[in-house]
Formats: C-alpha cells, structure tokens, sequence
C-alpha cells in the first residue's frame, strides 16, 4: 500500500500511512523530500531522509501487527522539523550500541548522531512512537 494522506496539503503537519513492507521506506522519503521543498527546508533533506528511513525501516522489521500499519508524521515545530514513526506493536527498539561487526542496529545511535533529541513514547491505541527531532537552524520557527 502506498502513502494515504490524513490531513489536507496545507498543515503544518503531514500525516501518511504505509504498509508494513520494505517498499514502504523508499516512499516515505520521497513523500518526505515533497514536504520539505514545499517548506523550502531543503537543507536538512540528506538526514531526514536518513532518520525517517531507520526509524521507518525499524517498524517495518520489528513493530510488526498483523492488519496493522504503520504512520509518519513530518511535522513543523519551533526551530525543528519533527518525524515521528507509530506502529502498533509494544516492542520497544533496543537503544544499546551493537558489538563490533553487527550487522545491524547502528539506526538509534546514527539517529542520535543526526537528531538534535529523540525519543520513544506511547501513543493513544496500542503500539508506540519513536520520534526525532532535526534543528532547522535560523532562529525563525518556521
């Protein structure tokens, strides 16, 4: 399933829903790219891109719900552009460095690396969000 808008185009929130497939990432970072040219905020596209896609891709791999999806929100906050990824599993991302020659679970800290903060949180239904936060810098909020 591709991206299904939930607010009209004008808000300074974009929310989209997406399947629990891989083919959901690359989607979401051209939905993503779309929003911030039309904020003119290209300048924090690069490591958008790359937070939307390990938080996105950790949902994918491991929030999985059956008949479930998983939901995006690009959001403009003061200084800051906000993502935030929601899936309905309970199953919270393991946040520890992993050992020398992982594979995997570089995506928090390279996420940590890039964002100015982030979190987990609950959400309201089942599941949680994990969030991240990229300073847009110019001391305007937007």
């Amino acid at each position: 399933m591709g991206a299904v808008p939930t607010n009209p185009r004008g808000d300074e929130a974009v929310v989209l829903r997406w399947g629990q497939a891989a083919k959901s990432v690359p989607l979401a970072r051209r939905e993503l790219r779309r929003v911030l040219e039309r904020w003119e905020w290209g300048a924090v596209e690069g490591a958008a891109s790359l937070v939307l896609s390990e938080l996105l891709t950790n949902a994918v791999r491991h929030g999985k719900v059956p008949g479930r999806e998983i939901e995006t929100r690009f959001a403009r906050v003061p200084g800051a552009l906000r993502i935030e990824v929601h899936d309905a599993s309970e199953r919270r991302p393991l946040t520890a460095l992993p050992v020398d020659g992982a594979d995997g679970g570089w995506g928090l800290p390279l996420v940590d690396t890039l964002a100015a903060k982030w979190g987990i949180d609950d959400r309201d239904g089942p599941g949680k969000l994990v969030w991240a936060e990229l300073s847009v810098g110019g001391g305007e909020p937007w």
